[in-house]
């Protein structure tokens, strides 16, 4: 499954500082059991209404509880949680993009 983790960051925060520690965070996501690989990107369109940050993770959805119990997600909530103003979580099934 596609795990995806949608960021907003709060006003104060700097965008691009930010995205470079999570990316640096999230460098080894996939040592973790289940996880087979991590994408991370940024919004490109400075509007209001955007999301800064989408951070997509590669696992197998048994992987998930083993996930939410791993030190880099912990980290991630301790660390970040306060800069978030919005997230989104949404899950999906590993698909090809259809023409």
């Amino acid at each position: 499954m596609l795990h995806h983790i949608i960021v907003k960051w709060n006003i104060t925060a700097d965008k691009k500082t930010l995205a470079a520690e999570v990316r640096e965070l999230y460098r080894n996501a996939a040592d973790i059991p289940g996880i087979n690989g991590v994408e991370i990107k940024e919004n490109i369109i400075p509007r209001e209404n955007r999301y800064d940050l989408m951070i997509v993770l590669n696992m197998e959805e048994e992987a998930l509880p083993v996930w939410d119990n791993s030190d880099l997600h912990k980290k991630w909530k301790s660390e970040y949680s306060a800069l978030i103003e919005k997230k989104c979580i949404f899950d999906s099934a590993l698909s090809s993009i259809q023409p």
